[in-house]
């Protein structure tokens, strides 16, 4: 034990000296001390090593397998919600892709409705346009035709006026009570 105690006390004084020399005295040197705890370690190690240290493996082992298979159930999760999620992203774009071409058809649609809708609107239109006008022409033949009436009339009253005398005003007033006489008889 003194030797153990001096061969610590030399290489405290030894570093602080602050140099390098060789040591000679052999209890005071490394290759002895690690002899001395190799040998015990082989001693008390042997029971240790086959028991401990084996349990220490396979419980590593054990760890090691474990967190191997957990992560390997946690990938093959992990493929199957990617799996899952694709198939709802398909899915999602072919729903897409049919709201959008019912989008288009329904959009064309629309379009010819509108279209036709409009034709027939310009339609009924053209026929009210056609309808009007030919009420209107109607009616100016109409004016027209009372207008040329009444300047008929005017003239012929201006003729009269002016080409009856008093004798053959009174040789029509009697022509005219003949006739009515006649129609009397002819009724009777």
């Amino acid at each position: 034990m003194k030797n153990i105690t001096d061969s610590f006390v030399s290489l405290v004084r030894w570093s602080f000296a602050g140099s390098f020399g060789f040591n000679t005295d052999i209890l005071a040197t490394n290759p002895i001390n690690l002899s001395v705890v190799l040998g015990v370690l082989i001693f008390f190690g042997k029971g240790v090593r086959a028991s401990c240290l084996s349990d220490l493996l396979d419980n590593r082992k054990r760890k090691i397998l474990n967190t191997i298979r957990n992560s390997e159930e946690l990938q093959g999760g992990a493929i199957q919600r990617l799996e899952k999620a694709r198939a709802r992203l398909r899915k999602v774009e072919r729903e897409a892709d049919q709201f959008r071409v019912n989008g288009y058809s329904e959009i064309e649609r629309e379009k010819l409705n509108l279209i036709k809708s409009t034709y027939k609107t310009l339609e009924e239109l053209e026929n009210y346009k056609n309808e009007t006008i030919r009420f209107d022409h109607q009616r100016a033949v109409q004016q027209v035709r009372q207008q040329v009436f009444q300047q008929v009339l005017k003239g012929a009253r201006g003729t009269l006026n002016s080409s009856l005398n008093k004798e053959l005003h009174l040789r029509t007033i009697s022509e005219n009570i003949d006739t009515f006489e006649a129609m009397a008889e002819i009724t009777d």
